[in-house]
């Protein structure tokens, strides 16, 4: 198993309120596996891909990233964690303004102080359609460009998992269709596991596996 989880829950607070966002989550996702995490809006979705990421921690339970428990490290630990082993791509796409696709794509490699093999990032940017915007800055780009910018940025490190929370959440429903396909197409050549956050239908039938998540509670299919 690549990630699992272990009775996952986050309870919210305000005043004498809880909100029970995710209740004793139990989820296993396998080596090269695409995993929809469905679910409307408020259900808990977000929150289970923060926890999945080591963006926040858990009120109660654990997660797995190859049989590593990854919140019993401090946040520095976590923080090193999180940015070799776990890939994001958010509905915005965040790119740096001011860096080209290619710089942009290398970035997490140098925030990490590692060596770029440039053939390889050349080959990823290729197989997303973005060979000869590798000089581009983001605001020349369509939206469904840079959401493949971010996609490779978040693929260049080789991650464990990939986590995708409404990847196409700002794209119309073609271009959204196309990065998708190139998002599924790319993460199964690469052996690539992923899972994507999403309150869409047709964004689910692209994995091989969906979730349902109500009330913080998830289940199967």
């Amino acid at each position: 198993m690549v990630v699992r989880t272990e009775n996952l829950t986050k309870i919210y607070k305000t005043g004498e309120t809880e909100v029970r966002a995710l209740v004793s989550a139990n989820v296993t996702i396998s080596r090269g596996e695409a995993v929809a995490i469905i679910g409307a809006s408020g259900s808990g979705k977000s929150t289970m891909l923060h926890l999945m990421g080591g963006i926040d921690r858990p009120t109660d339970g654990k997660v797995f990233i190859e049989n590593e428990d990854i919140y019993s490290h401090g946040d520095e630990t976590l923080a090193l964690l999180r940015r070799r082993r776990i890939g994001f791509v958010f509905q915005m796409y965040n790119l740096m303004p001011q860096l080209t696709v290619y710089e942009n794509v290398v970035l997490p490699l140098g925030l990490d102080g590692r060596i770029v093999d440039r053939p390889r990032v050349e080959a990823l940017l290729e197989s997303l359609g973005l060979a000869e915007k590798h000089k581009s800055l983001p605001n020349r780009l369509s939206g469904g460009q840079q959401q493949r910018v971010a996609i490779a940025r978040a693929l260049v490190t080789q991650p464990a998992i990939l986590l995708a929370d409404e990847p196409t959440g700002n794209l119309d429903s073609k271009t959204g269709a196309d990065v998708l396909n190139l998002l599924r197409s790319t993460a199964q050549r690469l052996g690539q596991t992923m899972a994507v956050i999403t309150h869409d239908e047709k964004v689910a039938q692209f994995c091989d596996r969906v979730l349902r998540i109500e009330d913080g509670a998830v289940r199967e299919g």
